[in-house]
This record gives structure tokens, C-alpha cells and sequence, in this order.
């Protein structure tokens, strides 16, 4: 694995010549798209990218990235914000996640890791947290794997309520928190759980790991995400009209954070070519 810096932007992530990963740790998005860190392309260990930025629907969408939509009145998702008896709306609140510096960068033959420090400004301009994330890329059973963690503590000085569209009155649209945006070829592709394969039926489904396949553009070959969390969330998922996959922490409940308390959240996404065995990954990486 080798790690290449892009101008004090990003980070390119290899793996034996082919890129598989693009981590821009400074984005330079409009306001209103909630600026964040978000890994764009990822590819596959055969080169097929598995990712989109900015689709002309959602434009805040990112590849991945840590995105969350209600936080209190703030918005660090990008784009309006669903608020109860009132629907989306844009607002002034769109938020940004800064880095403010890197405590860890290493690349050796088997891993690649990446630490750094954030803030979450509102648009307004106060700090409301401060973030320490982590993120690892490696080799694992002919694929390969991110690890995400994230920590995050409230410094505003005062309690605040993190939810989601559906804790704001909006059925079936808790997403928030980890969210992947797929390719648009991957339109229709299929939604796998333990003892399960559906599709869009399995919004809101709670398990341990949830996996996304779907076909290229081109030659017409397959690839497979898996997302594992080890706190068995509650999904976000689509595959119609588009393939989304989030691990929702907040789905379906509001959770306070008091003042000077943090949450933690630790995923694992394996990026596979073609059609490997969900349940097999999700047990390597676990």
C-alpha cells in the first residue's frame, strides 16, 4: 500500500498500482453542500469505481462521508433540512466540517492509516464539536477494507439533540451518519442481510452487516460492498432510483448530547470485486 498527498487537498491510497481510494480531507464544496471530508473515487482492487460525487439529484452527495442532516438546528449533511409540519426547506444552517490537523499518517506494505482532528462550524460561524477520526485501508481475503472511526464531542456549552428526517415526522428517511452513494449503474442492484436479499423492503432492517451488489456500465461485471457495524444499527438503504447504503445510528431515535460529552462510531466497508460471499467478508473484517 502507498500513500501519495495532493497539495494539502487529499489523500490517493494504492494498492499494487491501481488507486482504490481518494480521501479529500479539504474540500473546497459550496456552503450550502455542508463542506466535509468524503472519499471519492473508490475503486475496486480491479479498478471499477464504486462511488459518485455530486449526482445532479442529490449534489451533496459524496462517495462516503460522515454526513448528519439534524444536528439540532443545524445542518451537516448539505442541501435543506426536514423539519416536522414544515418539509424541506432550505435554511440557513449548513454547516462544515474542518480539518484542523493530522495525528497520524502511515503507509507500510500491509496498511495505509490516516488520523486527523476536526471542527463542525455552523453556518453562523460557533464550534459546536470537535472530532477525532480515524480511518485504515488494507488487504483483506482478495478485497480490500476500510475501517472508519469517528469520535466526537459537544463543546457548545449546551445540550444537543441529533435525529433525522424520520425523528423530524418523515417515514423511512433516518439516513444519517456513514452514507455511501453508489454509481449510477448500480441502479436496481440487490440488498443483502444475514438470511435475506431484497431491496428497497429492507429499509430500516436492524443487522450486523448489510451488503450491496451491483453491475458496471461497460463489460457488465459485478462488484460488492459490505458494511459491517458492529452496533447492529437500523439501514438506510436504496436501491431505486438510486444505491445508497447508511448505517443509521440516529434512524428512528433522537439522541441528546450534553455538554462536553462525546459518541463514538466505529464501520467497516469491503470493496470486492464481483460476487464474493457477503456473510464470508463481513466474518474477515469482523
Amino acid at each position: 500500500m502507498t500513500l501519495v498527498e495532493e497539495h494539502g487537498l487529499a489523500m490517493r491510497i494504492r494498492c499494487d498500482g491501481t488507486e482504490i481510494a481518494r480521501y479529500v480531507y479539504r474540500p473546497d464544496d459550496p456552503a450550502p453542500e455542508s463542506p466535509r471530508p468524503y472519499l471519492h473515487p473508490l475503486r475496486t482492487l480491479g479498478g471499477q469505481v464504486v462511488s459518485l460525487h455530486r449526482p445532479h439529484d442529490h449534489v451533496w452527495h459524496k462517495g462516503i462521508a460522515w454526513s448528519l442532516p439534524n444536528v439540532g438546528p443545524a445542518n451537516f449533511w448539505g442541501g435543506t433540512t426536514f423539519r416536522r409540519d414544515r418539509g424541506y426547506e432550505q435554511l440557513p444552517n449548513n454547516g462544515a466540517m474542518r480539518h484542523t490537523g493530522f495525528t497520524e499518517v502511515t503507509a507500510t506494505h500491509e496498511v495505509v492509516r490516516l488520523a486527523h482532528t476536526l471542527e463542525w462550524v455552523t453556518e453562523q460561524g460557533e464550534v459546536w464539536f470537535t472530532e477525532a477520526r480515524t480511518l485504515s485501508f488494507g488487504v483483506a481475503d482478495g478485497a480490500w477494507a476500510l475501517r472508519f472511526g469517528t469520535e466526537f464531542t459537544n463543546v457548545s456549552g449546551r445540550e444537543i439533540v441529533i435525529g433525522s428526517p424520520t425523528t423530524e415526522g418523515r417515514p423511512n428517511a433516518g439516513y444519517g451518519g456513514l452514507f455511501w452513494r453508489g454509481p449510477r449503474s448500480f441502479t436496481g442492484g440487490s440488498v443483502h442481510v444475514p438470511g435475506r436479499v431484497g431491496g428497497d423492503e429492507l429499509m430500516g432492517v436492524r443487522a450486523p452487516w448489510l451488503a450491496f451488489r451491483g453491475r458496471h456500465d461497460g463489460a457488465g461485471g459485478q462488484s460488492t460492498l459490505v458494511f459491517v457495524a458492529p452496533e447492529e444499527p437500523k439501514w438506510f438503504v436504496r436501491s431505486e432510483p438510486f444505491a445508497a447504503v447508511c448505517p443509521a445510528p440516529f434512524f428512528d431515535r433522537e439522541v441528546p448530547v450534553a455538554a462536553d460529552r462525546a459518541l463514538s462510531h466505529h464501520y467497516t466497508v469491503v470493496i470486492a470485486d464481483g460476487a464474493p460471499d457477503p456473510a464470508a467478508l463481513a466474518r474477515v473484517v469482523a
